[in-house]
């Protein structure tokens, strides 16, 4: 499982899932490069990556939702989402990073057992994990292509912003449109965005932050091109 969209300032957080077990075969070649491969490529492989998968799902959180709840939360609505669409349970999942997103606090430990047991599969995280493993790399390309897409359309209705090419990222033309225009409802309204004050969603806690991850993330500070 890997996301999508957690850094941009406009659009949704994606969370693409892929499930293989011992009798799936040799991954495409190239999935582990995806990065590196163009748009186009990186969508012809899609058809490739649904035949050698036992499973493959995309989930969505909208920027409203990352408003309310905060994106790490969002994170793990759209992650449920994602599961939710599979027609096999996994028993593993294994998340690109340090911090497991994906389970819910109330599952963990004590008060998993108070509230009737985990409803997650089991996590395991992974330093790097799209560059190690082809099934994360796999959902990662699933979830990139899914998510662009949709930043494509948007940006039919919302030409100001140069979502086309910067898919709601923070690239320059897309934060002089935002101090010209303002944001537009698909921005993270939350966030520090150019034209509009942020408001520090009143639903999270400590909890929903990761290591690493202070309030600021919740505010959307703009820092060497991304959102933190």
């Amino acid at each position: 499982m890997d996301e999508v969209g957690r850094g941009a300032l406009a659009g949704p957080v994606s969370v693409g899932v892929v499930v293989i077990d011992e009798t799936c075969r040799t991954a495409p070649a190239g999935v582990r490069d995806s990065k590196l491969l163009t748009p186009a490529a990186r969508e012809a492989m899609v058809p490739r990556l649904h035949r050698w998968a036992l499973g493959h799902a995309v989930g969505h959180a909208s920027p409203a939702e990352i408003d309310e709840i905060g994106i790490i939360a969002a994170l793990r609505i759209a992650g449920q989402r994602a599961l939710g669409q599979l027609d096999v349970v996994p028993d593993l999942v294994l998340l690109d990073g340090n911090h497991d997103w994906l389970t819910d606090p109330d599952e963990v430990g004590l008060f998993a057992e108070l509230a009737g047991g985990a409803t997650t599969p089991p996590v395991r995280t992974m330093i790097k994990a799209d560059m190690r493993c082809s099934s994360v790399a796999a959902a990662s390309v699933l979830a990139k292509v899914e998510r662009d897409s949709r930043m494509v359309e948007l940006a039919q209705t919302h030409p100001h912003y140069g979502w086309a090419d910067n898919k709601g990222y923070s690239a320059s033309a897309h934060l002089d449109a935002l101090a010209a225009h303002g944001p537009s409802e698909e921005h993270r309204r939350s966030w520090s965005l150019p034209g509009v004050a942020a408001v520090v969603p009143q639903a999270v806690g400590d909890d929903e932050v990761g290591p690493g991850e202070g309030h600021e993330l919740l505010a959307g500070t703009v820092s060497e091109g991304r959102a933190w």
